[in-house]
């Protein structure tokens, strides 16, 4: 809380720096080109303290976040016309207004440039793998890009013809760009290390403007590391034998590329059989069926029946889980059964096992007969291959997706693979450890700390709250559906770090960058591809910096650049109200060679004005409704 309250007050110190600075600019421009500058506001509010100095009125107000500066004849002054001041803003030739105007901006604009160099200068930021990799971590099978077939694992080095920096770049690209998403890169093969690339088009238009469905489909990979925090006591994977700083690589016959892909292949309903092929050992994944989706002979479930009997089970047999094919009672294939699958249609499985496959093991447990498969494969058990290594792999960013993909050694996963579940199965090998079997429990039953246990109690009676207010019936009941299969989801009790890279780019590439992302924000915002909702105002701003400062100096100092180019190019914009404004109007005297009048000016000021307050008012609103719906 009080380093929460710390970071907070050197936000608002650090964005008032950013307008004290820019109305700093003002004010030494506005001296240099021999305008009168009336007063110096230090912060903002009632003034605390004053003192005049080579004849300038300095205010150090109440309120120490930023500054104000005045100018003689900047506000009207009796029936002069602000041109009859000599002294004033208005009394100074066109260019040197332009200067004054364009001096605050300009200022804003070295700070991000040396805040850039500064953190380049000092080696670059360390940032999470998966903020910076190019390689794909999770595509939701549900997707459009899944139908295009990406995959985890897969590489992406452009979107719309920009080159990728990141999956942010999605965002920015499906919010900002008004048009289809172009993704290109490669799909990659682990087992040769083979690239071969693709090109795919996606329709943004297929949600309405700006459709981010897409976005929510695809996640970026990371690596699955053990943390040096101990596992919490109770854990699955705690009696695992895994250490600090493994990390988790292959489960259950797939390479793992993110958390989410875990998640899903630990909660999938297959089960890992080892079988005999011929002279062969291998390892097949088959769906895991309740008994009663069968669609069994006679024949059939008179078998099941007799090693229901065998195996001793309390549950019955329509409850119990089993493979969808016809086994001899030495477990032997005979040939593949229909069920109902998850989409409740009838189907048959014929790519996991062939006929005559002898099965060995059940999610690495050996067996003999068909009543001990039964028998075992009631309960889940996970297969966990980890990559072990004394020190951390930190590197720069440039070098850590192909880091990333040359440390997955198939050959000798594959070797480790293809014991499981033999007489003697190879449990280390090189870098790589095979662990032993976990068994996940639900969502629920995690052992939880006791502030986990109240925010977890806390989140449940906020998503019961949201539920209730739903009036159709049906929407109702599949929400409360979706919040129990949360409930029901299987876990490791694995709480996943990812490993750190140095990201150092150019001082020009991070400018640019952010120059780029704020021309595309603007252009997006003013066309109406998308909707000023999602903009930060102040106190969104202030929370931007505030999380920076938490996580370092050199994060506070990028948020920081990153704002104060921002706070440039808005002051840019050619609107009466804003340096922009004085810049137009200047250009415009400067072209006419007649001044504007005073009313001419309050008019098209006072609308500007009062649609500032409106924006203002518009988005603190929204920036207090996204912090109170957390807790809502």
């Amino acid at each position: 809380m009080i380093y929460s309250i710390f970071y907070l007050v050197l936000a608002l110190l650090g964005l008032g720096f950013l307008v004290f600075i820019h109305e700093l600019g003002h004010y030494f421009m506005a001296r240099r080109v021999g305008m009168r500058v009336e007063a110096f506001g230090i912060g903002f509010g009632k003034p605390i303290y004053s003192w005049e100095h080579k004849g300038v009125k300095w205010n150090l107000c109440w309120l120490p976040f930023g500054g104000y500066v005045r100018i003689a004849g900047m506000e009207k002054q009796g029936n002069l016309e602000p041109h009859m001041i000599p002294d004033g803003f208005f009394g100074r030739p066109p260019w040197a207004r332009i200067k004054v105007a364009l001096m605050g901006p300009l200022v804003n604009i070295v700070f991000a440039f040396a805040a850039f160099c500064l953190i380049w200068a000092s080696g670059g930021r360390s940032k999470s793998f998966s903020e910076h990799t190019h390689l794909i971590g999770w595509v939701d099978s549900h997707s459009a890009f899944y139908e295009l077939g990406l995959r985890p694992g897969d590489e992406i080095t452009a979107v719309n013809n920009r080159p990728f920096d990141g999956f942010a770049d999605f965002i920015y690209a499906m919010a900002l760009d008004n048009k289809n998403l172009e993704v290109q890169g490669y799909h990659i093969d682990y087992a040769t290390q083979e690239k071969k690339p693709f090109t795919l088009l996606l329709d943004s238009q297929k949600g309405g403007k700006g459709d981010l469905s897409y976005v929510g489909g695809i996640a970026p990979a990371s690596y699955l590391l053990l943390g040096p925090q101990p596992l919490s006591e109770g854990a699955p994977i705690a009696g695992s034998g895994i250490r600090p700083g493994d990390r988790i690589l292959w489960v259950n016959g797939s390479l793992v590329f993110s958390m989410q892909e875990l998640g899903e292949i630990v909660n999938e309903a297959k089960s890992l059989i080892t079988v005999r092929r011929g002279d062969a050992v291998i390892l097949c994944k088959v769906p895991r069926v309740k008994i009663s989706d069968l669609r069994l002979s006679e024949v059939e479930q008179a078998e099941l029946d007799d090693w229901h009997h065998e195996a001793d089970l309390k549950t019955k047999v329509d409850e119990l889980y089993f493979v969808p094919y016809n086994l001899t009672a030495d477990a032997v294939v005979q040939g593949p059964i229909s069920y109902i699958n998850e989409r409740s249609e009838e189907t048959l499985d014929t790519e996991s096992l062939a006929k005559g496959d002898r099965i060995l093991a059940v999610d690495g447990v050996p067996l003999l007969s068909a009543f001990e498969l039964l028998s075992k494969i009631q309960e889940r058990r996970v297969q966990i291959i980890v990559e072990r290594h004394e020190e951390p792999l930190a590197s720069s960013w440039k070098l850590a997706d192909a880091q990333f993909e040359s440390s997955i050694h198939m050959d000798d996963i594959n070797r480790i693979a293809s014991t499981i579940g033999t007489q003697r199965p190879i449990t280390a090998l090189n870098h790589l450890v095979l662990l032993k079997p976990v068994v996940p429990v639900p969502s629920r039953d995690l052992p939880l700390s006791k502030e986990d246990k109240a925010w977890r109690a806390q989140q449940l009676s906020a998503n019961l709250k949201q539920i209730d207010k739903i009036t159709d019936p049906k929407e109702k009941e599949y929400a409360l559906r979706m919040l129990q299969d949360q409930d029901n989801k299987l876990k490791l009790g694995f709480p996943a770090v990812d490993e750190a890279v140095i990201y150092n780019p150019s001082p020009l590439h991070l400018f640019s960058d952010v120059f780029d992302q704020i021309a595309r924000t603007l252009k997006a915002l003013v066309t109406g591809y998308v909707s000023p909702k999602g903009m930060a105002g102040p106190v969104g701003i202030v929370q931007i910096i505030q999380h920076g400062w938490s996580l370092g100096v050199k994060e506070a100092l990028y948020w920081m650049g990153l704002i104060s180019l921002n706070l440039a190019m808005l002051n840019l914009l050619p609107l009466p109200v804003l340096d922009g404004g004085h810049i137009l109007f200047a250009a415009i005297e400067k072209v006419t060679g007649r001044p504007i009048k005073a009313k001419t000016m309050e008019k098209l000021v006072v609308p500007f004005v009062v649609l500032l307050i409106i924006f203002f008012i518009y988005f603190t609103f929204q920036d207090l409704s996204r912090i109170f719906s957390r807790f809502f």
